[in-house]
């Protein structure tokens, strides 16, 4: 008569308690869920860098919009007037900036919409997981 068994393992499987086997079972799960929190953490802290980084990009925005107004304003005292009216030199340089806020908001703006806060790979390992506990001879 043949055991489904090797040898070597039937007989540790016939001394093995149900206890054990729940035991075994219950470690193997906590070893599997330290395991997704890692994973959950290091797509988070990937996705926060990105954040950082579009953050970044809109505090840029931010400082040239102040630089807008800073040069609007010396402009205004120090225009070029022996070039051109000091109220065009100023508007030159104030639309300069402008365009330069308008940029680095609407490229900071854009990369924000790229961050996505869900950790997907530990949702998708998750749902394989209770698929497989659900149905574990596939």
């Amino acid at each position: 008569m043949t055991t489904p068994y090797p040898p070597d393992h039937s007989d540790r499987a016939e001394r093995t308690s149900i206890g054990e086997l729940i035991g075994n079972i219950s470690d193997d799960l906590s070893q599997l869920f330290r395991q997704e929190v890692e994973l959950a953490k290091a797509e988070i802290k990937q996705e926060a860098t990105k954040a950082g980084k579009a953050a970044g990009m809109l505090g840029g925005a931010g400082f040239a919009g102040y630089l807008a107004v800073l040069l609007l304003s010396l402009a205004a005292v120090y225009g070029l007037d022996a070039v051109m009216p000091a109220g065009w030199a100023a508007l030159i340089v104030a639309a300069v900036w402008g365009i330069v806020a308008a940029v680095l908001y609407v490229t900071g703006k854009n990369r924000l919409k790229t961050v996505d806060p869900m950790p997907r790979r530990t949702v998708d390992t998750i749902k394989e997981d209770a698929q497989w506990l659900k149905n574990p001879t596939g």
